[in-house]
């Protein structure tokens, strides 16, 4: 593990990394096995990179106003699959992708941080989707209004926040963290909104 005094982040997308980067094959354009291409950890260790720190790899939805006009979320902050990486970002579709993905920055010398967002999820507020937690329990997994439960408290600007209160849904993101570490080998993560949780 690198000492934080030494660590030297790099802050990136896997699409945007990978989509353009000079001397990748094309199927590795845009994917997880474009970010652990020769070429470019060859390009990370010329910078002096340290650590990888990944934004939201997480499954995670299309925005319904983005799909009304025909457009996509890139950025990834939309989080519904807290435990498999998103598929988008996979040319296999098998999370042994991602898994490959870190061994080989490992090998290199470079730790994977994963930029998590715990703090909302793609459901949105009382008018968005019912994915998952909204159908599983909505008064366990968000925090509703006192005034009116069918409205949710909105700390994040997304239309809901996660209920880190309730013991089971701390025991969710604990559980996620613990996968992410033992299971696909990340060595740390980012928390997007930290505060609101």
């Amino acid at each position: 593990q690198i000492a934080v005094p030494d660590m030297v982040i790099y802050e990136a997308h896997v699409k945007g990394l990978t989509i353009d980067f000079p001397g990748l094959p094309e199927a590795d354009r845009g994917r997880y096995g474009g970010s652990g291409h020769a070429a470019v950890i060859a390009h990370l260790k010329r910078l002096g990179v340290t650590s990888v720190e990944l934004m939201p790899t997480h499954s995670f939805v299309d925005d319904r106003h983005l799909v009304d006009q025909g457009k996509r979320n890139y950025w990834g902050y939309n989080s519904i699959g807290y435990f498999s990486p998103d598929q988008r970002y996979s040319a296999s579709g098998s999370s042994k992708e991602f898994k490959t993905m870190v061994k080989t920055l490992h090998s290199a010398g470079i730790e994977v941080i994963l930029d998590v967002v715990y703090n909302h999820t793609a459901e949105g507020n009382h008018l968005g989707p019912t994915l998952s937690f909204k159908g599983i329990d909505n008064t366990v997994y968000y925090r509703l209004s006192d005034e009116d439960r069918r409205y949710y408290k909105d700390y994040t600007g997304c239309g809901n926040t996660l209920n880190l209160e309730h013991p089971r849904v701390l025991q969710l993101v604990m559980d996620s963290l613990r996968h992410w570490v033992q299971e696909m080998h990340v060595d740390g993560f980012r928390f997007d909104l930290a505060a609101s949780l």
